[in-house]
């Protein structure tokens, strides 16, 4: 059974004119500050990363997100696969009614359990698809068969995307509903567009109605550029977010706050907008997954190619490892895990890449 939502009629632009070209800009200045970051490594841009780290998987295909349950590990790769296991891997591909489309930053990015995962076996991901006007997202619940994930049912469609700023990331909150990151599509104007679902964090119920008391439809906030991670603590929503240049920001979601962008970013302020609890400053560090551990934040990075974590109290960062290039998603889970991101197309693959790798003890 298939359903699709009355908000995928809503207007939504892909910037189609000068999305490559804006692309080729992120990507050059990427490039640019990843290798400065790197020089300042010394010695540990070997490939072999922290000692103090273990690979549980390689030969991943751009892991985009890692959740595990009972053991088992679930990474979604951006070409249209699942990988799954616990000591050894297991590549399934989902089949989708609308094929993934894995061009520039789009293709199968988060995925959640539900809540009743162990006996439904369902889950909920969000990929990129092709449609007349481009590149478009959607939403939508899978159910695991014996030999791949089929489609159920959608839940959300028509998402505007591009070849940048997709957003992607998906989690349950502790209210039972379902969130997402929408990035602005390399279009700034849609994130501050009431009639756009770009540039937001999305809020639904579970079978895909949107949820009582957005401030509008899907929409649960608004301003965002590229939020790439989700994750309650203390009931309390936290997203990362991609600056423009330098300026990455973690921010304190609340309901119905216009977080800024284009209008502001960085630590600028301005009357009815949300300057962020914290900011990298000049230097881009590209925060994606986020996760907590003992009162502490989380955070992959990808031009600044570790995994850090910032004190939620004094908002002290730490380097926790790097050497493994750049780090897209993080896991806690009886343990501390992240997957590397080197394959995809920005990175500088080596032996082994990508990895699920452990922080030992």
């Amino acid at each position: 059974m298939r359903r699709t939502i009355m908000a995928a009629c809503l207007i939504f632009l892909f910037g189609c004119g000068n999305g490559q070209e804006a692309e080729d800009q992120e990507r050059t200045q990427e490039r640019t500050e990843e290798q400065e970051q790197t020089k300042e490594r010394e010695g540990k841009d070997d490939g072999e990363g922290d000692v103090s780290s273990a690979v549980v998987f390689d030969g991943l295909r751009t892991p985009w997100n890692v959740i595990r349950e009972a053991g088992t590990f679930y990474i979604t790769e951006r070409e249209g696969n699942i990988v799954e296991g616990a000591d050894r891997k297991r590549r399934l591909p989902v089949e989708l009614t609308r094929p993934v489309a894995a061009q520039g930053e789009g293709g199968l990015l988060g995925m959640v359990l539900d809540p009743g995962f162990t006996k439904n076996k369902q889950a909920y991901v969000y990929h990129s698809y092709r449609t007349d006007r481009g590149i478009a997202n959607r939403i939508v619940a899978i159910v695991r068969e014996q030999d791949s994930w089929e489609e159920k049912v959608t839940l959300l469609e028509g998402i505007p995307g591009g070849r940048i700023h997709n957003g992607g990331r998906l989690e349950i909150g502790p209210d039972g509903l379902l969130y997402a990151t929408a990035g602005d599509a390399g279009n700034p104007d849609l994130a501050q567009d009431a009639e756009s679902l770009a540039g937001k964090i999305l809020r639904m119920q579970l079978d895909g109605r949107p949820a009582e008391g957005n401030m509008q439809g899907y929409v649960y906030s608004y301003g965002h550029r590229n939020p790439q991670g989700l994750v309650f603590i203390r009931n309390v929503l936290y997203a990362s977010e991609h600056g423009q240049s330098g300026h990455d920001e973690i921010n304190r979601i609340e309901k119905g706050k216009n977080y800024g962008w284009p209008l502001i970013e960085g630590k600028q302020e301005q009357e009815g907008l949300v300057t962020p609890w914290y900011e990298v400053g000049e230097q881009s560090k590209a925060p994606s997954g986020i996760d907590t551990k003992d009162g502490k934040l989380l955070f992959a990075t990808l031009v600044g190619q570790s995994l850090r974590q910032i004190d939620l109290n004094t908002k002290k960062v730490d380097v926790l490892t790097d050497g493994y290039g750049r780090i897209r998603d993080v896991l806690v889970d009886e343990g501390v895990y992240f997957i590397t991101n080197n394959t995809d197309g920005r990175g500088s693959p080596k032996g082994g890449d990508d990895r699920l790798i452990r922080m030992k003890d």
